[in-house]
């Protein structure tokens, strides 16, 4: 049986497989799933983090997770927009420019 590879294990896995196998098992197979908060919501808490640390490659990802989770284009500008005040200039432009980006690819 040909199991397709998760987004972890394609980028990973073959480097760092336990970190892979963490990611899908723990933070998106037992931290993701709490109901506690839903899955819109934390996209929307992930994006403001990952803009707030400045971390681009996975803001990339966690953008086009949110858009899947029902986070619309608007409400996305707005986190960086509303991010540039707290997190700083650079961090709301560079959200904006990457959220272009991901709107334009897909």
């Amino acid at each position: 049986m040909n199991e397709e590879k998760s987004r972890a294990q394609q980028l990973v896995g073959e480097v760092a497989p336990k970190l892979a196998e963490l990611t899908d098992d723990v933070l998106f197979g037992d931290v993701w799933a709490r109901p506690e908060l839903s899955r819109r919501d934390r996209s929307l808490v992930t994006v403001a983090a990952l803009t707030a640390l400045g971390r681009t490659d996975q803001l990339r990802s966690h953008l086009n997770l949110a858009l899947d989770n029902g986070v619309t284009e608007q409400e996305l500008a707005e986190v960086a927009t509303h991010l540039a005040f707290y997190a700083g200039w650079p961090a709301g432009m560079t959200a904006a420019t990457t959220l272009k980006e991901v709107l334009g690819a897909r």
